[in-house]
């Protein structure tokens, strides 16, 4: 059995994961650890040095990030289980760590190198745009700031698009906390703002706030308990949009998007931490043939089969927050029509959300003696949740009779088709 020594560390600057240099089995090596294996643990990797080139390292912590910065991409080929390159990464320490300044720079513009690690540890950002890669690290530091390399990578993806910030557009940016991540829930953090420019962040914040005031994002329960109305926020971001713009013309298209972002995503989130509640009578029913048919017991059921009963006082909710709470539990992609069925009045309404229709159904004659029953069915479009929340709250107050002014309601499934095929195309 070969025994091998325990490895020795040489140097080390202690802070994070900077390479190390360590000797194994007599031998000088950096060492670091980069990547993750199957089970995602980080692996490490070794691969021989000189004297000559720990030298360097110990006394010039420009080329040692530098080195590492210019390994790493060498560690990603290796992927989870392959070995590092070592000739390649050998390849590296002589160009990097021994050339003048002017050779090192001619070799990181053919050579694969992280920008982001030596953005983190504070090279000048120009400079490294510029191909002056050692002068862009006499400001470099041992400790990291990922923060720093996140910015970096968002103004390199805007400057891809042609976008260029100003300091206020980057202030709202950081107010919203979607500087570095435009895809983040977008929060409010003042004190990520210079003091300087918070004054004419807040202004633009006032702005959007005035202009979607009094307006709400409902829940759509046929996406589940949780998902909000696309419509109602699309209205909100196109009122914020607006408004913004036209109060400050100058802000950049990305800082006015944050904005709208932040005012939806709050109104939102008001909406979910609401309790679910009976909707408000979309249309006073009460003089409408069949007003005063308000329903004391309903049946709902869906596609697959699920069946709840409502009896009105048997429990602390009225019929409209019981059935869309149903729908928010069972509603999916294979699961898109529900119905409310008065089985006392025989009369009901069936919801097709997968079309953007509704039909009502009455019976024009129970069935005696053995025969069927006769139903007289109509179909009508329907404009978003927004829509079926009125023909739901307008048939539980109403019954069918109470649903005129929700159409026009069409016999014939050929006319619907072509009502639906005529909204799409205009």
């Amino acid at each position: 059995m070969v025994v091998r020594d325990v490895p020795e560390v040489v140097f080390t600057r202690g802070i994070g994961w900077i390479p190390n240099v360590i000797r194994e089995d007599g031998e000088l090596k950096l060492m670091l650890g980069a990547g993750a294996d199957a089970n995602h643990d980080p692996r490490t990797f070794t691969f021989p040095i000189g004297e000559a080139h720990l030298a360097v390292i110990r006394t010039d912590l420009a080329r040692h990030l530098l080195l590492w910065s210019a390994v790493l991409p060498l560690c990603d080929d290796a992927g989870t289980r392959g070995p590092l390159d070592e000739d390649a990464a050998v390849a590296l320490l002589d160009p990097i760590l021994l050339s003048p300044p002017a050779d090192v720079d001619s070799f990181f513009r053919h050579a694969r190198w992280d920008r982001s690690r030596l953005v983190a540890h504070g090279a000048d950002t120009g400079l490294l745009g510029r191909g002056r890669i050692l002068a862009a690290m006499r400001s470099a530091t041992e400790t990291s700031d990922g923060k720093r390399a996140q910015e970096d990578r968002a103004d390199r993806r805007r400057a891809e698009r042609g976008v260029v910030l100003g300091p206020l557009d980057a202030a709202v940016l950081r107010f919203t906390g979607q500087y570095a991540h435009g895809a983040s829930v977008p929060r409010r953090l003042p004190d990520a703002v210079d003091a300087a420019l918070l004054p004419r962040v807040m202004r633009v914040i006032a702005t959007a706030e005035q202009a979607c005031a009094g307006m709400r994002i409902g829940l759509d329960p046929r996406r589940g308990r949780r998902a909000t109305d696309k419509s109602d926020w699309d209205r909100m971001a196109a009122a914020v949009d607006a408004a913004v713009r036209r109060a400050h013309p100058g802000l950049a298209d990305d800082a006015v998007r944050t904005v709208g972002f932040l005012m939806c995503s709050e109104a939102a989130q008001r909406s979910r931490n609401t309790p679910v509640a009976d909707d408000e009578d979309p249309a006073d029913t009460r003089d409408a043939p069949g007003g005063s048919a308000e329903k004391t017991a309903l049946t709902f059921t869906d596609d697959k089969g699920a069946e709840r009963k409502w009896r009105r006082g048997a429990g602390p909710r009225g019929a409209t927050a019981e059935f869309w709470e149903f729908v928010a539990e069972r509603s999916a992609g294979d699961n898109e029509v529900f119905t409310i069925e008065d089985e006392e009045r025989g009369e009901g309404i069936q919801l097709h959300f997968y079309a953007d229709s509704v039909a009502r159904v009455t019976t024009v004659r129970p069935g005696r003696g053995g025969a069927d029953p006769e139903y007289r069915v109509e179909y009508a479009l329907v404009d978003g949740i927004r829509g079926y929340r009125q023909v739901v709250g307008t048939f539980v107050r109403g019954g069918c009779a109470a649903l005129g002014g929700h159409g026009p309601w069409m016999s014939d499934v050929a006319e619907l088709e072509a009502a639906r095929r005529h909204r799409r195309t205009h």
